[in-house]
């Protein structure tokens, strides 16, 4: 069985609809969270991760715009925050509160939280990885670093997609994975999208100029 596993889409429908489209056909659809803040289509954002049935947990922007998380943000994370809450409707917020923060699926055969399996704030980054986050699933799957990496272990697979909406690994192309239960394997994928259009869109919306123009460098 073939999953595709994405995180951190963060309002940005250009990205998110350039994974789906290169996405192929899988089993179902894994989410690790921070559908929304920063970009300036949350509510787009929800809409298409709902119609894809995906399986998905609450990040700390998604728990942010729904509730005072305590979670510090800076200026740009506050900006997104505060816009959704602006723009989202009654159904995209009970959508966002209604998500937890950890998710099993495959019969129990993967783990999916956004931050750490103890903390889901916690920036989990690929030299944390290691055999010991895992419990009793045969994959657990951590976004909010916003870098792509995963190790296979004897025991199983630790694994980050990497971010759709807001990479921060230098690479600037949407970040996602395909997971085969079968094989026990990981292909890390990378689609490029356009980037000025998202540039474009964030001023408009009155967001911090940064949140477009980090996006072209990967950061």
């Amino acid at each position: 069985m073939r999953v595709a596993v994405i995180s951190d889409v963060h309002g940005n429908r250009v990205a998110l609809d350039a994974v789906l489209d290169d996405m192929p056909r899988v089993a179902g659809v894994l989410c690790a969270g921070d559908v929304v803040g920063y970009g300036p289509w949350p509510g787009e954002c929800i809409d298409r991760v709902r119609r894809e049935g995906a399986t998905a947990v609450m990040g700390n922007h998604d728990r942010a715009v729904v509730q005072d998380s305590g979670f510090r943000f800076n200026d740009m994370a506050k900006a997104g925050v505060e816009y959704a809450r602006d723009v989202l409707d009654d159904d995209h917020f009970e959508y966002l509160a209604d998500l937890p923060d950890e998710r099993l699926a495959a019969g129990g055969r993967v783990k999916v939280v956004h931050g750490h399996p103890d903390d889901p704030d916690h920036y989990t980054r690929p030299h944390e990885f290691s055999p010991r986050l895992l419990d009793d699933e045969d994959v657990l799957v951590m976004g909010h670093t916003h870098v792509q990496s995963h190790e296979k272990y004897g025991e199983g697979i630790v694994m980050n997609p990497g971010s759709v909406g807001q990479p921060r690994d230098g690479d600037p192309d949407a970040a996602y994975a395909l997971l085969d239960l079968d094989r026990m394997t990981v292909e890390e994928r990378r689609v490029e999208y356009d980037v000025d259009e998202v540039q474009a869109a964030v001023e408009e919306a009155g967001l911090p100029k940064r949140i477009g123009t980090r996006l072209a460098r990967g950061e």
